[in-house]
């Protein structure tokens, strides 16, 4: 236990190496204070004195010379213990896990809508479709003033102080005094909580008569639901391929992600398996023939696509079903068991690794020595984002599939046709912009003042063709910004000029229609889907020669 002296704590004192030593000691016994729990007891080898670590907190309780918290204790010893095995291992307090759970669970219990705080008042963006709010009647543009009958405008308001207002258990009802634009007085209205979708298909749209597109933000509990529904739409439309977006896509559930990849597959054929010194060798298989085997299939992946993911994209490829596009993945291949504790806590204890069929593990390289939270800047400065000849693929971690393609271990999945990042339209006042709201807020309060504008518009595809944001309108958002604070930075604005205006395009969208359309628009500036695109229309002819994927005619 000596090297714990050597972890740093966020305050300074005299006493932080002895203070510190002795949290980490009682973390690791932390079970012991809970109950009748059994899972996280230290399993000491020192049998002279089993309740060592009992006592040095209780010692700590009574005779320490300050007031001690000792559940705040607790969860920082262990979340440093936690830290010191690997990357993803961790501790979930009870405040915390709800707010953690809820998008992998799918749903949560509320009013239903979309909001933001604008001028310390409570914007609807828009109501959920299907929930409580819409049914009641509640607008886009709709400023919630009074809950409960009491102001809550102009009190310095938090996401998390209207959180704790508007969500609430199903079946509960909650009072609240609506301003409308065109309403002298507050609107009432009573609305009862229900339970609100989180959707994880957050796209399904065909691009082309014959290839469709669907984009997956999480594998979530009903994920896989979505993503069948999503597929049905897509083939009932006539796509004979389908461009699969895990860009972004940081993983969830297994049990979400086995199902989907089993619809690409035919019968009896591995998926991933998992395997850990205390956690024996795990198979698992399609048990079907996927609805979709014969489907051409695209999968888009960058540095954010993880976990689950990486499962998905590695399985396809292993298999020679897909054609993935992109950047290497994130390298997250290492599987957590949530452990629940008496106290409405959890453990998310790493127990596994992750592997592809043809054995390759996904989790990339991690400890002593190692960067691992700064692994896009390493890959940034690296060239790796640029150019793939920069990544050197070791012969020791080629693997080889059945078709003869050379696919490659040592941390993350990588693609078969590599795009670079796009520097071109980048800039930092383009991430000051997106970064801090002042985009989609401009967006909101113009699609809410002119709403009319964009009545006659049917869908996103009409929208396209018949509206673009004009010069004018891109320097009333550059002079909001500034308003905010942003340095109205002239060659910024020269080189994103024109992501800028597409960005601002998915916004106003977004508020005509859905988020669906603001991620359709999106795809008008985006080179990793144009090459997808392009690998879609040409799928049959790409060939593996000396292990690479190819297009003959290119060579």
């Amino acid at each position: 236990m000596e090297d714990s002296q050597q972890t740093p704590v966020e305050k300074k004192s005299p006493f932080q190496p002895l203070f510190y030593a002795i949290v980490l000691l009682i973390g690791v016994y932390i079970g012991s204070l809970f109950a009748g729990d059994t899972i996280l007891i230290h399993r000491s080898s020192d049998e002279d004195n089993p309740n060592k670590l009992v006592n040095i907190i209780n010692k700590i309780d009574e005779m320490y010379v300050d007031s001690i918290e000792k559940s705040a204790l607790i969860d920082k010893a262990i979340n440093a213990i936690l830290e010191d095995l690997d990357p993803h291992s961790y501790y979930i307090s009870a405040a915390e896990l709800a707010a953690v759970t809820e998008p992998l669970e799918g749903n949560f219990e509320g009013i239903g809508v979309e909001f933001m705080i604008q001028k310390d008042t409570l914007m609807v963006v828009s109501p959920i479709e299907g929930g409580p709010s819409e049914t009641a009647g509640i607008l886009p543009g709709d400023r919630i003033i009074t809950v409960e009958g009491e102001n809550i405008a102009g009190l310095g308001l938090t996401n998390e102080k209207v959180m704790s207002l508007l969500k609430g258990e199903k079946g509960t009802i909650v009072n609240l005094g609506i301003k409308r634009n065109d309403e002298p007085e507050l609107l009432s209205f009573s609305i009862e909580r229900d339970k609100i979708p989180i959707y994880s298909v957050v796209a399904s749209v065909m691009i082309e008569p014959e290839v469709g597109y669907l984009k997956l933000t999480r594998f979530a509990k009903n994920s896989y639901e979505e993503f069948m529904a999503g597929m049905k739409e897509l083939a009932d439309a006539g796509a004979n391929s389908v461009i699969l977006d895990l860009r972004g896509n940081g993983g969830g559930y297994l049990n979400s992600a086995i199902p989907m990849v089993q619809e690409f597959l035919n019968n009896d054929q591995l998926i991933v398996y998992t395997e850990g010194k205390n956690s024996p060798r795990r198979d698992y298989y399609s048990k079907i023939k996927g609805v979709y085997n014969d489907m051409d299939v695209v999968v888009l992946i960058n540095q954010g696509s993880a976990s689950a993911s990486e499962i998905l994209a590695g399985a396809l490829q292993d298999h020679d079903r897909s054609i993935t596009v992109g950047r290497r993945s994130f390298g997250k291949g290492l599987v957590q068991d949530e452990i629940g504790l008496p106290d409405h806590s959890a453990l998310r204890l790493t127990v596994a690794r992750y592997y592809t069929p043809t054995g390759r593990s996904i989790q990339r390289p991690y400890g002593e020595g190692v960067d691992y939270d700064n692994d896009l800047t390493n890959r940034f400065e690296t060239g790796e984002l640029l150019n793939l000849d920069s990544l050197h693929l070791q012969d020791s971690l080629r693997y080889v599939t059945k078709g003869g393609r050379y696919v490659y271990g040592g941390g993350g999945i990588m693609p078969d046709v590599f795009v670079p990042i796009d520097t071109l339209g980048g800039s930092f006042y383009l991430s000051d912009l997106s970064y801090s709201g002042v985009m989609r807020t401009f967006a909101f309060d113009f699609v809410n003042k002119n709403r009319d504008l964009f009545a006659g518009y049917s869908d996103v595809s009409e929208l396209l063709e018949g509206y673009s944001v004009p010069d004018e309108l891109l320097e009333k958002l550059f002079n909001a910004a500034e308003k905010e604070g942003i340095y109205k930075d002239k060659v910024g604005i020269k080189n994103s000029r024109e992501v800028i205006r597409t960005r601002l395009m998915a916004f106003i969208a977004k508020n005509v229609f859905n988020e669906e359309a603001y991620y359709r628009v999106l795809l008008e500036d985006d080179l990793v889907f144009d090459r997808a695109l392009e690998v879609a229309r040409n799928y049959d002819s790409y060939k593996i020669v000396d292990g690479k994927l190819t297009l003959p005619q290119s060579e």
